[in-house]
């Protein structure tokens, strides 16, 4: 489910939201881009940030403990589940949105390159960040209802399902704090076209500060992972 939802709301509101929004740009291409961002956010910290409380109550977590498996290798080992969903649900939504939405994929391979970089520090950032979150749920029954309210908050905030700029200037200032905003307008960079960098807030891609803002963010997260990280409730 957690690889096939991205790819549901992409058919739904693809297929209801196809209006011109720039010149070659239509909505359903301008989704595409923020829904592969979106997907790192649920397969990495929304999928950890639920499933780790729950593996703490079940015991699952205490049982490792047991073992010699270290916190580091744990994480490592966490991360390397997430970038391999990460790449096969970034690969579907890839296939489809080219199929069926006309999206353009890149032909200048530094746009692979942007993307590359970006699809892995946006996976980094957030595996740690969902291990840092885990601690905030009271239990992992119910973990879903603290978590998934704030993604999808997020999503509605940093230009997910609505064109980011059209949104009231308090949203966009809020949704600048938080990485998934970067990540959408990095991923538009990738495959909208340049001279749709003038329709963005700044009128350019910020690829740089893009960068700057995912390296702060998983720093932080990093530091909370490993300060906050329990094997168990006691």
């Amino acid at each position: 489910f957690t690889l096939l939802f991205p790819v549901i709301l992409l058919f739904i509101f693809g297929s209801v939201f196809q209006d011109t929004i720039a010149p070659g740009v239509t909505f359903s291409q301008y989704f595409v881009a923020g829904m592969i961002a979106s997907g790192l956010v649920n397969t990495g910290f929304q999928q950890l940030a639920i499933t780790i409380p729950m593996e703490r109550d079940d015991g699952t977590l205490k049982r490792l403990r047991g073992t010699p498996m270290s916190v580091t290798s744990y994480f490592i080992g966490k991360a390397l589940l997430v970038t391999i969903l990460m790449i096969i649900q970034t690969a579907l939504l890839l296939f489809f949105g080219s199929v069926v939405f006309d999206l353009n994929l890149p032909s200048d391979p530094q746009l692979w390159w942007n993307f590359a970089w970006l699809v892995i520090l946006g996976s980094a950032c957030s595996t740690v960040l969902g291990i840092a979150f885990s601690v905030v749920p009271k239990s992992g029954r119910g973990a879903s209802a603290v978590v998934s309210p704030i993604v999808i908050i997020l999503q509605f905030f940093s230009g997910v399902f609505f064109v980011f700029t059209s949104l009231p200037d308090w949203m966009q200032q809020f949704a600048a704090l938080f990485p998934l905003k970067w990540l959408t307008q990095g991923m538009r960079s990738v495959f909208l076209p340049d001279d749709f960098a003038t329709q963005e807030v700044a009128q350019s891609w910020e690829i740089g500060k893009t960068a700057i803002v995912l390296v702060i963010w998983l720093i932080v997260g990093l530091f909370f992972a490993i300060r906050t990280f329990k094997w168990s409730r006691e």
